[in-house]
This record gives C-alpha cells, sequence and structure tokens, in this order.
C-alpha cells in the first residue's frame, strides 16, 4: 500500500454522516473534520440554535464536503424517522452515524446537600434515557438504512466512567458502561444479522472541559479546579484535560476503511488514565 492509498482511506466524499448532538463542545468539532476531509454531514440536535451556531464553524471550502441542520431528539422516534428521511433526500442513504447525543445534569449528582438515598428517580431515569435509549433508539433510526445496502459504520460514545464508576455520577456512570456494552452487542447483532460490513464501535472519552461538567470541575465564581479537578489530573499520566480535537483521529480510523476488520470495540481516549493504577 503506497502513500496514495492510505491518505485515501480518509477521503470521505460522497459518504453521508449523521451526528447525533451535532450542536455540542464534542459532536462540532467531529463535524467540522468530516466535512474537511469532504464528508456529507448532518447535524442532528433538538436545538436548532444552538446547531446554527455550530455551523457556523464548519470550513467554508471543503473540497465538496457540506453540512446541514436538522432537528431530532433522540428520545422521539417521530424525530428521528422524519430526520433520516430528510437526510436521504438531501444526501442519499446513511453510511455512517455518530452517537455524540448525552451527558449528566446536577439533579443526579450526589453532592453535601443531596446524598445517594435523595436522589429523585427522575433525574437518574433522565440521564439513563438520554445516554442509552438515545443511543438505542438513534441506531434504530439511521442503522435501519444501512442494513438495506449491507454497508455501514455506528460509532457510539461513551465514558471513562463506564470502565470505572466515578463518585457522585452514579446514573451517568451506570448509564455510559450501559453504552458500552450495547456498543458490543450490536456489533455482533449487525455482523450476524445483516452484514459484516455494518460495524460498531465507541470512544470513550476521558476528562474533557465542558459546560455539562463544569459545575464538577471548575469554582463557579473563581474559575479555579476543584479538588476532583486536580484529583483527575493527578490520576492522567499526560497531566491535562482532553481537547476536543483529541477525538478526531480515532473518530475518523473508526469510521474509515482503515479500520475495516475492528468492530465491537470501546477506544479510550483518556491521557492514560485508565491506565494509572495511582502508583
Amino acid at each position: 500500500m503506497n502513500l496514495n492509498d492510505v491518505t485515501h482511506l480518509y477521503d470521505f466524499t460522497g459518504r453521508t454522516v449523521v451526528i447525533t448532538g451535532g450542536a455540542g463542545v464534542l459532536g462540532g468539532e467531529m463535524a467540522c473534520a468530516l466535512v474537511g476531509c469532504r464528508a456529507q454531514v448532518a447535524i442532528l440536535d433538538r436545538d436548532p440554535a444552538l446547531a446554527e451556531r455550530a455551523f457556523q464553524r464548519l470550513p467554508e471550502a471543503a473540497g465538496g464536503g457540506r453540512a446541514i441542520v436538522v432537528y431530532g431528539d433522540v428520545l422521539q422516534p417521530g424525530t428521528l424517522a422524519q430526520a433520516a428521511e430528510t437526510i436521504r433526500q438531501a444526501f442519499g442513504p446513511v453510511d455512517a452515524l455518530i452517537n455524540a447525543a448525552g451527558g449528566n445534569q446536577p439533579e443526579a449528582t450526589t453532592s453535601e446537600a443531596r446524598s445517594f438515598f435523595d436522589l429523585p428517580p427522575q433525574a437518574i431515569r433522565d440521564v439513563t434515557d438520554l445516554n442509552l435509549l438515545g443511543t438505542v433508539l438513534s441506531c434504530q433510526a439511521f442503522g435501519r438504512q444501512m442494513t438495506e445496502h449491507g454497508d455501514g459504520v455506528i460509532l457510539n460514545v461513551t465514558s471513562m466512567s463506564a470502565f470505572r464508576p466515578l463518585t457522585r455520577i452514579a446514573g451517568y456512570s451506570a448509564a455510559k458502561a450501559a453504552v458500552s456494552n450495547f456498543t458490543q452487542w450490536l456489533a455482533v447483532h449487525m455482523a450476524q444479522a445483516y452484514s459484516p460490513r455494518i460495524r460498531v464501535n465507541a470512544l470513550a472519552p476521558g476528562f474533557f472541559l465542558t459546560e455539562q461538567n463544569r459545575y464538577l470541575m471548575t469554582d463557579v465564581k473563581t474559575g479555579a479546579l476543584t479538588p476532583r479537578a486536580q484529583a483527575i489530573l493527578a490520576h492522567t499520566p499526560m497531566g491535562r484535560f482532553g481537547a476536543p480535537e483529541d477525538l478526531l483521529g480515532a473518530m475518523l480510523w473508526l469510521l474509515s476503511p482503515a479500520s475495516a476488520f475492528v468492530t465491537g470495540i470501546v477506544v479510550p481516549i483518556d491521557g492514560g488514565f485508565s491506565a494509572y493504577s495511582g502508583v
């Protein structure tokens, strides 16, 4: 294989990629990279205003790459079905799905003021639904198109808390662990029931400062790192938080033909956190 062959592996010309939660920090960075690699990207989000702001970040001249913003709520199958049809009409069948929608909420997090025994059932349910059920429903909505032509890639987004449950975020850790398990289940199911060319993998980001976790990582008044954030950095051999672009190499590899014999894996992108015992 020569250099041109390798480069061509990451040319996504003519490939349609859907990104749920595509207006978020991580999903938006993925969208930018894929448009830059000439993909046809559908940014799916339930907040059109946020999605439009993400749209403005996309590269202007990408040699054929382009993007559209599509409304969709990962917990509402009807909106997903409509989004799938809108995307099919705009770009053709879906070739790849990235499930970047997810997150935690303060009400489902223990604190000095809220013990585990006081966590509201609805808050835990909301977090579990968003992360797990939202992934499952999106795979149903867009994976169906992949079965029609026997080819495609699904890339879920789980978390390091799926490997090692973190203190305070019981619901989120459990939901992300379920996403990792579901990723492996769906990889086997798609390969055996439909086509071995339909692959399912996941990324497990380590610690990235986002609006969803800032309340746990920084002091609201001063912006200083909390003891929790300091402990995370102390257990991250690379000594820093992740940046959104740190996900792009693994994302492009898992979406591309370069990983044609890879399915059912969860890739940690964590600066060495999962490798460090603390000693």
